[in-house]
């Protein structure tokens, strides 16, 4: 479903326009509870600088903040703007700069709360800068991305920011992003050449691992997310560099895959506890599966944090309202949004765009499910982030 995050307008054929208003009619979007269109009037910059009793250029001189006007001049034309109700036509601007002022948004399940968080980072920054966003969702499977593309491309968007981990491995569609508009990516594409900007994945598999064995446990199992995801090796990379600095072997039996579900991590629980049952820690690769877990343990009678630690990813709300609430790693999701589309503002308009790749760091939110403590208080004074 393509979302269009501003009304379509489009001229109202047949129509007599008479000197002073443009009549327009808006398309309202398929499904809106409105269900019809309405014909708008939308004052023209000419009908501004009637109500002023100035020319057109100069209005358009104020309005469009280029060139000087004496300051009564500019008063009147302001007043008559807003007396008026006069908004910028976004269109007839574009014409001239060549540029829509939208940026493009490739996605997959918008129900994914962290996939969420990066848009609302990324339409955050995109206000600021005086753009739209136009988002495409993907279907589970990222089969419908050129689609998508083709659709974006289509409304001339000035840029795109993919948000979709299911086409990190399509090399096709990373050449057709290549070779069109400015493109950064939350997740690497397969034959590089594109901008990316991510959180410290490995450090998210690290830091939540050393927390753990500082707090002198040695069995530590992982639940880890699918396991052909650039996250996921990223985050066992770290789980198994922090085993390394403590000097204590990888043991493939005390790791097994989930699927980022609250089910994953209740299933993969029982899994690991059954072929280890003297595990007293657990690293979950992501909070939902970190719900999961505790919700196994609890089923098999072992208390949080006394018989098992368990530590989660991404630091979701949820996290903060389990029982016991669950430590787990904070990764800024909105933040990596919006300097996502900072980063593709820097691009717009460079003649040559040599990728940029820019890794945000994490941090770990200490809570009971590792030991009492207050919450962001750093164990034994120690600095994990």
């Amino acid at each position: 479903m393509l979302r269009e995050r501003s009304s379509t307008v489009r001229p109202r054929l047949g129509e007599r326009q008479d000197s002073h208003r443009r009549r327009t009619q808006i398309a309202v979007s398929e499904g809106s509870p409105c269900g019809y269109s309405a014909a708008v009037e939308h004052p023209s910059l000419k009908d501004v600088a009637a109500r002023a009793g100035v020319s057109f250029q100069t209005a358009g001189k104020v309005l469009n903040g280029k060139g000087r006007v004496a300051p009564e001049t500019r008063r009147r034309i302001l007043d008559a703007a807003g007396a008026l109700g006069y908004v910028p036509n976004a269109l007839a601007r574009g014409l001239i700069s060549r540029s829509t002022g939208t940026i493009g948004v490739i996605a997959t399940d918008l129900s994914d709360t962290t996939l969420a968080q990066h848009i609302v980072g990324i339409e955050r920054e995109a206000r600021r800068q005086g753009r739209c966003v136009i988002i495409g969702s993907l279907d589970r499977t990222g089969s419908d991305c050129e689609e998508y593309l083709r659709l974006l491309l289509e409304r001339r968007v000035d840029g795109i920011v993919v948000v979709a981990p299911v086409i990190e491995s399509n090399a096709r569609i990373g050449e057709l992003l290549r070779r069109t508009v400015p493109t950064v990516s939350l997740h690497r594409i397969a034959g590089g050449g594109i901008s990316t900007i991510m959180a410290d994945d490995e450090q998210s598999g690290m830091l939540p691992t050393r927390h753990l064995l500082a707090l002198g446990h040695r069995r530590v199992g992982m639940i880890t997310g699918p396991r052909r995801r650039q996250v996921t090796l990223a985050r066992t990379a770290g789980y198994r560099h922090g085993l390394e600095e403590a000097g204590i072997p990888y043991d493939e039996a005390l790791v097994v895959e989930g699927d980022w579900e609250v089910a994953g991590g209740y299933s993969g629980a029982h899994r690991l506890l059954d072929r280890a049952p003297d595990l007293s820690a657990l690293f979950v690769q992501n909070d939902m599966m970190g719900v999961g877990v505790l919700s196994a343990l609890q089923h098999r009678g072992l208390r949080v944090p006394e018989d098992c630690a368990v530590v989660g990813c991404d630091d979701l709300p949820i996290a903060s309202r389990t029982i016991p609430p669950l430590t787990s790693v904070r990764i800024p999701f909105v933040e990596i949004g919006e300097a996502a589309t900072r980063m593709l503002a820097e691009q717009l308009g460079k003649e040559r765009r040599e990728p940029d790749h820019l890794v945000l760091p994490v941090s770990l939110r200490y809570r009971a499910s590792t030991r009492t403590v207050t919450e962001g208080e750093e164990p034994g004074g120690s600095d994990f982030s």
